[in-house]
């Protein structure tokens, strides 16, 4: 009678993890999740910011459907009254449960994570989640900061603990209601860390000592990049250490040493990310329903690190878009877990180095807005209609296909169809491709390019990526009627994935891309 879902979401977590061969991270839990799981290694968010991300998978809709680029309206209202999956799961016989970060807080989730409408109890938040910005990060001079780069001493936090500390124990919680009331449910987990600031218990600073961080490989400025495709990551300048350095507006490099210690606090920050998640699955394994729930993990979007000179999300490039995305179900990416048999032991991230390949890895490029459809086909439920061409007034559909079909197929398949293919056109036009935004509110870079406002939005920034390129153009946009002049172009980008992996190397204008422009507007 159907699976559990246990919905594990992290805020801007790139895939900088052992099972998606980073070297340097140690992150054996969720390496552990992913070798009994199907692991995406290409997949992208549908704008790489948080409240339009969560909202667009949340729901199966696109950003220009659910209409929100920012922060401040709430779908049901300003596009169309749409259903959500976690809704779904609960109107198919689910307890749907929310624990931390999983919608945006504020008005895009009318102030009550879409409660009631999405969730069967209200959500839970961690009572400190309120000092995340907070000066709790303790300088050189003993003094207290709100600082970016923030290792702290968790006995003495506001009531000696941190956000996704409370959130892991609230979850762990709920499972055990859950196996004693045997219900079946769909339990969301959203934590908040790698997000900014970087806090989390200083013990993590030591699997990475600082000579071992190197620079991003490409740290500079790309010389064809157009300045609308730039983010100045105003967000971080605003943090009291990165203020004390001074950093020319909108281009100024931090400096190399600050770089690294702000690459060796994300890194961190995962590890101790990946010791909350290694808690949550050895309870999974605790009550005894590891053999009963599908696990899925993925973020809401990336986080740049430094390249192409840029810092945080809010762009483009695949260091802002792509995440990891994982599916554990039981007899499906694994063969049938008997009862009581222990799937996820907790691994010490401070004694285990797992080196575990994932078994299955499929280098399909996919997309978020496919969860919805995704997850009610792996739980039997029907999977939701595709949207018609508008579906404004249309509240169960998706914008996303199930991405299931791709479960089984295997990489030597794959290359397979790829060399066996002689219409070019056919393929061309059949290859999988993940669509992302960006909007700005001008060509050059400003205060408020990261995040613009609806009302002071003026140039939107649709971006294609296919296994082979990532084709982005930068088009006049209208935020009074939400739309977009393709026939007004303000730049362009063009990078092809094999000559130009880190996309440095701008090539759009020395490319011929009628047909690319087709298949965007297609």
């Amino acid at each position: 009678d159907g699976m559990n879902v246990l919905f594990i979401l992290v805020d801007d977590l790139r895939p900088v993890l052992g099972c998606y061969g980073d070297k340097l991270v140690k992150s054996p839990n969720i390496d552990q999740l992913a070798f009994q799981s199907i692991v995406f290694s290409n997949a992208y968010a549908q704008e790489a910011v948080c409240a339009p991300s969560r909202v667009s998978f949340l729901t199966g809709r696109r950003p220009d459907t659910t209409r929100l680029y920012d922060f401040y309206s709430y779908w049901r209202v300003h596009a169309g009254n749409y259903s959500t999956m976690p809704q779904y799961f609960k109107e198919n016989g689910y307890v749907t449960l929310s624990v931390g970060k999983v919608f945006h807080p504020g008005v895009s989730s009318n102030y009550s994570d879409d409660y009631p409408y999405s969730w069967s109890i209200p959500p839970f938040h961690p009572s400190t989640e309120k000092y995340e910005n907070d000066k709790t990060c303790r300088g050189k001079d003993g003094k207290l900061y709100a600082n970016l780069v923030c290792p702290v001493d968790v006995t003495e936090m506001p009531s000696g603990t941190l956000p996704d500390i409370q959130s892991t124990e609230e979850a762990i919680r709920l499972l055990n209601v859950m196996k004693t009331n045997k219900q079946k449910f769909f339990l969301a987990v959203g934590y908040h860390k790698p997000h900014i600031p970087l806090r989390y218990p200083q013990e993590f600073l030591k699997l990475y000592p600082l000579e071992n961080i190197t620079l991003a490989p490409d740290p500079w400025v790309p010389e064809k990049l157009p300045s609308v495709a730039y983010n100045p990551w105003t967000d971080i300048r605003q943090r009291d250490d990165v203020k004390a350095l001074n950093v020319s507006f909108p281009y100024g490099p931090l400096p190399d040493d600050f770089q690294r210690q702000i690459r060796q606090s994300y890194y961190a920050a995962v590890s101790y990310l990946d010791m909350q998640v290694g808690l949550l699955l050895n309870a999974l394994d605790d009550v005894g329903l590891s053999n009963s729930t599908i696990v899925v993990f993925t973020a809401d979007h990336g986080w740049s690190l430094g390249e192409h000179g840029e810092w945080a999300k809010y762009s483009n490039f695949d260091v802002a878009t792509r995440v990891p995305l994982m599916f554990y179900v039981p007899g499906m990416t694994t063969s049938s877990v008997s009862q009581g048999e222990r799937v996820f032991p907790y691994l010490d991230p401070f004694s285990h180095i797992l080196g575990l390949v994932p078994q299955g890895r499929n280098k399909k490029v996919v997309e978020l807005v496919s969860l919805f459809s995704t997850l009610a086909e792996l739980a039997g439920l029907q999977v939701p209609p595709v949207c018609p061409e508008t579906s404004f007034h249309v509240a169960l559909c998706t914008e996303g296909a199930s991405i299931v079909r791709y479960f089984n197929v295997s990489e030597e398949k794959v290359k397979e169809e790829k060399d066996g293919c002689d219409d070019t056109y056919r393929c061309f036009n059949e290859e999988p491709v993940a669509f992302s935004q960006y909007p700005r509110p001008a060509d050059v870079p400003q205060w408020n390019s990261d995040k613009p406002k609806l009302k002071d939005i003026r140039i939107m920034g649709y971006s294609m990526r296919t296994i082979d390129y990532r084709y982005t153009v930068w088009v006049q946009f209208n935020p009074n009627n939400f739309s977009a002049n393709f026939e007004d172009v303000h730049a362009g980008e063009l990078y092809m994935v094999e000559t130009d992996p880190n996309q440095d190397y701008n090539i759009y204008n020395n490319t011929s891309h009628g047909c690319f422009l087709k298949k965007i507007l297609g």
